[in-house]
């Protein structure tokens, strides 16, 4: 039976596969990937009858008629995810296991399925994810060393950070690459330990974020601050780190980051306030192309005209 692994190229989405695959390997299955905000990646399997597919971290919701389609196909699929989904297909072809809790990702639900078979990977992929004290527990009620679990972290965010971008060229490396570069290591302190690709995603994370030393909120209101940054690749590509230092710097404020698009429309990037991880996806899913979960959403493509609404809406959606 054929193959196809669909999954988010960032942190969360690879390290979830990761385990899935060292659990159960599938040697030449299809991978369909991308970068962390292409989501509707099921549009990508075409011809697919009779298939066997994994579709990791990547919303059920925004991929709901292609979705449909494949079940239709005599496909089979196995579906993990943590943002919103919307009502679940009734269909025998279907297994999901769907979380959407601000304090879950889907490397955790993974975990889960596998009772901590591959704990590093998933705790790698929470790290990405920024859920940084959920990681961090977890590491200690395991028993990891903190030095190792501080190397974890690190890798998750490095990881996560090349999935940020507007199309491949924008990243490091596809999303694909890396995951296969993954697959030779089967502890991921090993991974951080011995490989090249990885140590060029550190000095060009290093180097992105040195440019964002200078960066001050545009907006600023009672319940948090928006920042704009400059339609460059460098800044496509450290967003979400970025938004995730801001976040943890001021936990009890919302933060956005908006990136000129090159069509004129804006990338924006939301977090909730990390004391209170609620409230992302439901703001974003009001402007077209938005979605993404309650700790942390976005925007794909808003309209220019529709700014002034996005921060209104912003200040009063928090403060509420």
């Amino acid at each position: 039976m054929r193959s196809i692994d669909v999954f988010n190229g960032d942190a969360d989405g690879i390290c979830a596969l990761q385990q899935l695959r060292l659990h159960a390997p599938r040697p030449g299955a299809q991978l369909v990937t991308g970068v962390k905000r292409d989501i509707r990646l099921l549009r990508r399997v075409e011809e697919a009858v009779g298939c066997q597919l994994t579709v990791l971290d990547i919303s059920l919701d925004a991929n709901r008629p292609e979705l449909e389609r494949l079940l239709a196909g005599g496909n089979t699929v196995l579906y993990a995810d943590h943002h919103y989904c919307g009502e679940l297909p009734v269909s025998g072809a279907l297994t999901a296991y769907i979380d959407p809790s601000p304090h879950t990702c889907t490397s955790l639900i993974v975990d889960r399925l596998l009772a901590g078979r591959f704990r590093p990977w998933a705790l790698v992929g929470a790290y990405g994810d920024n859920l940084d004290e959920t990681a961090t527990a977890l590491a200690e009620a395991t028993g990891l060393r903190a030095g190792d679990a501080g190397i974890l972290c690190e890798l998750g965010q490095l990881l996560n950070y090349n999935g940020y971008g507007s199309t491949e060229a924008d990243l490091h490396v596809p999303p694909a690459d890396l995951y296969r570069e993954l697959c030779r290591f089967a502890d991921p302190l090993e991974f951080a330990g011995q490989s090249a690709l990885l140590a060029g995603l550190r000095e060009g994370h290093d180097r992105d974020m040195a440019r964002t030393e200078e960066l001050t909120p545009r907006w600023s209101f009672a319940a948090g601050h928006v920042y704009l940054l400059p339609a460059a690749r460098w800044a496509r590509r450290v967003v979400g780190v970025f938004a995730n230092r801001i976040a943890r710097q001021e936990p009890d404020l919302a933060h956005a980051t908006l990136i000129p698009n090159t069509d004129g429309s804006l990338l924006v990037s939301v977090r909730a306030p990390r004391n209170n991880p609620q409230g992302a996806d439901s703001l974003c899913r009001q402007f077209p192309t938005g979605g993404g979960r309650s700790a942390a959403a976005g925007i794909n493509q808003l309209p220019p005209d529709l700014l002034d609404s996005l921060l209104t809406t912003f200040a009063a959606h928090f403060t509420a």
